[in-house]
């Protein structure tokens, strides 16, 4: 007797037991976008290194906050003032200019009047002196830990790390991910595709999720159903940190995934998990090389990509947070009950509540392109009404801060 389907979050669990982060490599930073850090992210220099202002207008002594003064230069962004200002004086200054020796207030130039080079008080005097002034260290000072390790580098991370001071990145290597369509229905050409047959687009979606993380893909097939032609194929892909075969994972006569990966010498950590669609799926090692094997109906394999090969990918690039994380919502309309498994209705969501898609089959590619959320009904859950609060995953970018 087989065992019973896992429930999710242990397959999820077992699946990321199996990996470690890849090897670590240090690249410039514009070219880290997408990654994860390999280590924490510490400040090489402080940010401001220097007091500056925030706003334009004129640099002031402590205390002096009254005037009249004399105005006796000008420190403009990267043209700092070399000397010093005394009380009764005044400096020119820009937003982002260095505060010159002895200032301690900036006033902004709403409030004086100039003539030529005496100045005077016509409105209200900063309150505190320093209202208008980024201290030295305000953003982060040199040494400290500004992001951990595992978070992700986002366009403002890659300006973070080039303010602190840092040229290169520490990352993890891009995975190597080998996408094999597998099935004696499937057509090469979506063009010349025979009635009898159905065109290859799993490979095709599966890339396509995938290509918002860093990782090298290589599309294979489609793959009859036959031993030595998926043999040959597996052969192909041994150098993959990733192997991702759909349709062949279950139970018919001519699905061939499980043998063919036992005699290549795959070993099976677990097969079938308690989720629809999806419930087919596959999980295998060969050395250091993981095996995801898929459904072949599409919305089942978009579905188990979004649950599994997306946080597998993520954890081998050393993600401190792999897994897709759900937000709540109300359904907009109501949401037939569930059976014994745990279910992922497409959906279509507008910030506020969420359509369930009408057509929940598992080959229906129309609900499926037209969402983008799944949302997540545990087993044997009753038929639900407009308003009830349910779980949804985002499908744009897999996960919620």
């Amino acid at each position: 007797m087989s065992a019973p389907p896992l429930a999710l979050e242990e397959a999820q669990a077992r699946l990321l037991a199996l990996v470690e982060p890849l090897r670590i490599e240090r690249v410039d930073v514009a070219g880290a976008l997408g990654r994860f850090l390999a280590e924490p992210l510490v400040a090489a220099r402080t940010q401001p290194a220097r007091d500056l202002s925030a706003m334009d207008g004129y640099a002031l002594a402590a205390g002096d906050l009254s005037g009249p003064w004399q105005v006796i230069g000008e420190s403009a962004a990267g043209h700092p003032f070399t000397g010093a200002v005394q009380p009764g004086q005044a400096v020119r200054i820009s937003t982002g200019a260095v505060l010159p020796d002895g200032a301690a207030a900036v006033i902004v130039q709403e409030d004086v009047a100039r003539y030529g080079a005496s100045l005077r008080l016509t409105g209200t005097p900063p309150s505190p002196a320093d209202r208008h002034i980024r201290h030295a260290g305000n953003d982060f000072a040199e040494g400290h830990v500004l992001l951990p390790l595992g978070a992700r580098i986002t366009p403002a991370v890659v300006a973070l790390a080039l303010a602190a001071g840092l040229r290169h990145l520490p990352v993890r290597r891009k995975p190597r991910v080998t996408l094999i369509d597998c099935g004696d229905e499937l057509a090469v050409d979506p063009d010349c595709c025979a009635p009898h047959q159905v065109p290859a687009s799993n490979a095709a979606m599966l890339q396509a999720m995938l290509a918002d993380l860093p990782c090298d893909t290589t599309r294979t097939g489609p793959v009859p159903d036959q031993a030595e032609t998926l043999r040959a194929a597996l052969d192909a892909a041994s150098a993959a940190d990733v192997i991702v075969t759909t349709g062949g994972a279950s139970v018919g006569d001519h699905d061939i995934v499980r043998p063919v990966l036992a005699d290549w010498g795959a070993t099976l950590d677990f097969w079938h998990v308690a989720i629809k669609p999806g419930k087919p799926l596959l999980v295998a090692t060969r050395g250091k090389q993981v095996i995801l094997g898929l459904p072949g109906n599409p919305v089942s394999s978009h579905v188990t990509g979004f649950l599994f090969l997306l946080p597998l990918v993520r954890a081998l690039l050393g993600a401190d947070a792999p897994l897709a994380r759900s937000i709540s919502t109300n359904l907009a309309e109501k949401l037939a009950a569930t059976d014994a498994r745990r279910e992922f209705v497409r959906g279509r969501w507008d910030g506020e509540q969420v359509w369930p898609e009408p057509v929940r089959d598992s080959g229906a590619l129309a609900g499926m392109a037209r969402s983008n959320v799944l949302i997540d009904v545990p087993a044997h859950t009753p038929d639900q009404s407009a308003s009830s609060a349910v779980r949804i995953y985002l499908l744009e970018n897999g996960a919620i801060a």
